[in-house]
């Protein structure tokens, strides 16, 4: 590996990422499954340069070759842990399809502006070489490879694999994962090198959430509460961590971005609960619930206590703050974290959900709220659904929003998101004492995308983001 002192991609610390430039294009997957619109998926490239002409528009499209991809997550062929690594250049995204099983291999570098399809993973490709299938997050390795974890196996059984693609001919090269070693569930992962540890969760088994949740699939064990430990350097499961109910569903896992980190953070959906992993006294892993978002009592909604629905978490880059999103309460939280055990609320925004004022479910108890919170307009627009995606910048001053969760929970509860189209938000972030506020201004409307109403998920800056970067 050719060794450099700051050529590769990335940079040296996340401290020194916080010092990059400020975002001027980001890419936004935008998805038609389930919507009742035979188009294809797409990539929007969305202007987010302040003073530019085109600000808070849509430039770009790319659709792909398929129908009904379900694109989902995005992740990048190299990035701070190639810093390096002169050869290496963070020209490519990784953009696989959660329920085709395809990867798309997006040429971002030749013309950022206007990316092109470079190469495309069949799905065969997946089920013969590892059995595995349902991508989901892909990380870029120091060694130039790009690692991709999966939720299921090819019958749609849930099956917590990674699968490794070369870095230069994003061929399918095998399982990351020793043989047999999988988990019963996959969803995200964070690794960590310097302490020899990845850190995996589960959401659940693809054949059972692919059109929708059901509650009685929970008791049913189609779900997971697990968060798995896996040895780095041998690829194997060391440990399984049980959260128990309070834990069900662990989806975005982040370890802190300093590299020498032994802790990080879980969000768990169906409770709404975030749980503290960490590395004890005895060299082991254990995990600890740090932050509870009471569930509401409701009527005139599907159950009678509504729950906030954790659906995405991610850690700004000096590590003092935490975000979520509770996509169903219609709530983005800010907590200080300096004191990881005892993480405090600095910042809250409502941007819609399923509790408004005017809307049929009524609040019968609250332990947060004293009334329930007014629709969310920006521009003239009513934003539907609720906020969950969530990206900062680098600086940490500027956090992006999307709506859509997942095209099928997103037709079951929000009908009004799938018809009218998903937001693009921006918050502004005190960054001093916490705090967070809408920008009034800053509106972007899926709802009329020249092929129709579409469902806009997460956001990715050329540059990397908190989120895709890891330190090794």
């Amino acid at each position: 590996m050719a060794k450099c002192e700051g050529c590769g991609p990335g940079y040296r610390t996340p401290l020194d990422a916080m010092k990059g430039a400020q975002e001027e294009i980001v890419y936004v997957p935008c998805i038609y499954r389930n919507t009742g619109i035979e188009k294809p998926d797409y990539l929007a490239t969305v202007d987010v340069l302040p003073g530019s002409l085109t600000y808070c528009q849509v430039i770009h499209r790319l659709p792909v070759p398929n129908l009904r991809d379900e694109l989902h997550h995005s992740g990048w062929n190299a990035c701070s842990s190639c810093f390096g690594d002169s050869s290496r250049k963070r020209d490519k995204l990784i953009l696989p399809a959660l329920i085709s099983s395809r990867i798309y291999v997006v040429d971002v570098g030749t013309a950022p502006r206007a990316p092109t399809i470079h190469k495309i993973v069949e799905p065969t490709e997946l089920f013969w070489k590892c059995n595995l299938a349902n991508p989901h997050t892909s990380h870029c390795l120091a060694t130039g490879e790009v690692m991709i974890s999966t939720m299921g196996d090819p019958a749609g059984n849930g099956k917590g694999g990674f699968v490794l693609l070369d870095g230069d001919s994003f061929e399918v090269t095998g399982c990351w994962n020793q043989p047999g070693e999988e988990a019963p569930f996959g969803y995200d992962f964070w690794y960590q090198p310097r302490h020899n540890v990845m850190i995996s969760t589960e959401w659940g088994a693809p054949k059972a959430l692919a059109n929708g949740f059901k509650p009685a699939d929970v008791e049913a064990g189609h779900y997971g509460r697990h968060i798995h430990v896996w040895d780095w350097s041998s690829r194997t499961r060391i440990q399984s961590l049980d959260l128990g109910e309070e834990g069900a569903i662990p989806l975005e896992i982040q370890f802190l971005h300093n590299p020498d980190a032994t802790e990080g953070f879980v969000g768990c959906a169906l409770h709404s609960n975030v749980f503290r992993f960490y590395k004890t006294q005895k060299g082991d892993w254990d995990a600890e619930k740090v932050i509870s978002v009471p569930s509401k009592k409701v009527e005139g909604w599907v159950l009678p206590e509504m729950p906030g629905l954790i659906t995405d978490i991610l850690i700004s880059l000096d590590d003092r703050f935490l975000y979520f999103s509770n996509w169903l309460h219609g709530d983005i939280r800010q907590y200080d974290i300096t004191d990881s055990r005892n993480p405090r609320l600095v910042g809250q925004v409502f941007l819609g959900g399923s509790i408004l004022n005017d809307r049929p479910v009524k609040v019968l108890e609250d332990k947060e709220l004293q009334s329930q919170p007014a629709p969310c307009v920006v521009k003239g627009k009513r934003v539907q659904g609720g906020p969950q995606m969530i990206q900062l910048s680098l600086d940490g001053k500027r956090l992006y929003v999307t709506t859509s969760l997942y095209s099928g929970w997103d037709k079951q509860f929000y009908p009004d998101l799938v018809k009218e189209g998903s937001v693009m938000l921006q918050i502004h972030v005190d960054t001093q004492t916490g705090g967070l506020r809408l920008n009034e201004s800053f509106l972007l409307d899926f709802g009329q995308e020249p092929g129709g109403p579409v469902l806009a998920h997460e956001v990715r800056y050329p540059g990397g983001d908190c989120s895709s970067d890891i330190w090794v």
